[in-house]
């Protein structure tokens, strides 16, 4: 089962790049049920609101909904919500508590996929955005957009 699914993209946070200056990413494990994973595997995640956090040399995540699995036995968890465990080396664990205490710095899920069999959580370290920072983004995107369609519509009058 975890084969066909490799490198598959189950769960994406789309409004983090819009809200965050992403500066470094961090690959981790989740600690997870098999009801969990089995949900996960089905695409029923949802990490729009969720937030990573450092508590007592631990990587912690909070908000990520993973739906219960309809197949479920006694050990399905009653809160699709709950923290989970992040997997994490020391060295990365204190890197990130160091960088994320400082102002203005927050560590934001960005993606869940499978990768050899196995979830993977790839956080970011984020820095927010003002209001004309979103503004200036979306101006330049849609700058890109005009300068690409030009070039497509000059690729197909030249042939």
């Amino acid at each position: 089962m975890g084969q066909k699914a490799d490198g598959k993209v189950l769960a994406q946070n789309k409004k983090a790049s819009h809200d965050y200056f992403i500066e470094d990413t961090y690959e981790c494990g989740m600690v997870l049920t098999g009801t969990e994973i089995k949900s996960l595997r089905l695409g029923r995640a949802n990490i729009g609101d969720a937030f990573a956090t450092i508590r007592n040399g631990e990587a912690f995540i909070h908000n990520v909904h993973i739906s219960p699995f309809e197949q479920g036995n006694r050990h399905n968890p009653d809160d699709p919500t709950r923290t989970r465990k992040l997997l994490l080396k020391k060295d990365q664990i204190k890197k990130l508590f160091g960088l994320a205490k400082q102002e203005g710095y927050t560590l934001v899920p960005l993606k869940i996929y499978v990768r050899n069999g196995y979830a993977k959580l790839l956080i970011g370290l984020g820095r927010g955005k003002k209001q004309y920072d979103k503004r200036d983004s979306a101006a330049k995107r849609d700058a890109q957009r005009d300068i690409q369609r030009v070039l497509r519509e000059k690729q197909k009058v030249a042939r």
